[in-house]
């Protein structure tokens, strides 16, 4: 499914993003000062291009909690969580950010990746008392910084985090929102805080092969004393038996280099030059208004932490997000 494109692309100095952000702003005009906009606690950015899904019904919680990978059963009403959904064999097939407000879940999800979650979610009902409503067509989410200092809106719900604030309102009042809650800030600048933050995005930092410990969702995503749910065997055994095969890992590009590394970069050992043995690849490479070019990228478990690194054929330093 193609997403909505934002009203929002229609703003002074607007850029559409590319892939699967196309939908929405990679920026309005002026990354570095929209960058640092939102590191102030300023502005918002659009997110409206994400899947929206909520789930109703007395046994919403209880039913959750056997099909996703984090403790959800007693989740308290206002409380933000992450959870993932895993295949059998424990791969990261979804990643959902939701919160409760004592009647319904709300979650949003990558964009265009709502249509098989919900089918899946669908399939599993059984005999629960539950509803799950694809709501991408009338609902859309916005982020606010942390340390913004917006007050209530129009929204329906908020998933408060250490990093914002995500806001699911109307769609039809997105335009009214901007209005009175810039600057608006593009995802070029949302993504290098992301990738600052070490923060895993699905789809990009995740391919087929995928387990959570890879790329540090385990606490965060995964929470270790539940079972009850697909994979939960893969995740256990990992965690307690053995060491993921890869591992993510932060990376200080050279800045003398004009262009970033997109994603899927092969990354080498520098000392093997650009023909060397691949030994991992970019997820996701930003310029940040601080820290210059940098990237989050998946390499094989035993890469020496102190080894210098090349990302194609820019040089790269890396800093130990998962250890190995």
């Amino acid at each position: 499914m193609t997403s909505l494109a934002s009203p929002l692309l229609s703003l002074p100095g607007a850029v559409p993003a590319e892939g699967r952000d196309e939908a929405v702003a990679a920026h309005y005009g002026d990354l570095f000062r929209e960058q640092r906009a939102l590191a102030e606690g300023r502005g918002f950015v659009d997110l409206s291009h994400r899947g929206v899904i909520t789930v109703t019904g007395a046994d919403r919680l209880s039913w959750l909690h056997l099909l996703l990978t984090q403790h959800v059963s007693e989740l308290p009403a206002g409380l933000a969580t992450e959870a993932l959904i895993l295949s059998a064999n424990g791969h990261i097939e979804h990643a959902l950010y939701l919160v409760d407000d004592g009647e319904t879940v709300w979650a949003h999800v990558e964009p265009g990746t709502q249509e098989a979650l919900v089918a899946y979610l669908e399939s599993m009902k059984f005999f629960y008392r539950v509803e799950v409503a694809d709501r991408t067509a009338d609902l859309a989410v916005v982020h606010l910084p942390a340390g913004s200092i917006a007050g209530p809106g129009e929204e329906l719900a908020v998933r408060e985090t250490p990093y914002g604030r995500d806001l699911f309102l109307p769609r039809a009042t997105l335009e009214g929102f901007a209005a009175g809650h810039g600057p608006a800030a593009g995802l070029l600048a949302y993504e290098a805080l992301r990738v600052e933050a070490h923060r895993p995005r699905l789809g990009l930092e995740t391919d087929h092969r995928t387990i959570p410990h890879e790329l540090g969702w385990i606490g965060t995503a995964v929470h270790l004393q539940k079972g009850c749910y697909r994979g939960q065997e893969t995740v256990a055994r990992v965690h307690n038996l053995g060491k993921p095969p890869r591992r993510l890992v932060f990376l200080h590009l050279d800045g003398s280099d004009v262009l970033l590394p997109p994603h899927g970069t092969p990354v080498r050992l520098k000392a093997d030059g650009e023909e060397g043995r691949q030994l991992g690849f970019v997820t996701t490479s930003a310029r940040h208004h601080e820290l210059g070019p940098i990237a989050l990228a998946l390499v094989k478990r035993n890469v020496p932490v102190d080894a210098e690194l090349l990302a194609g054929a820019t040089a790269a330093a890396q800093e130990v997000v998962v250890a190995p």
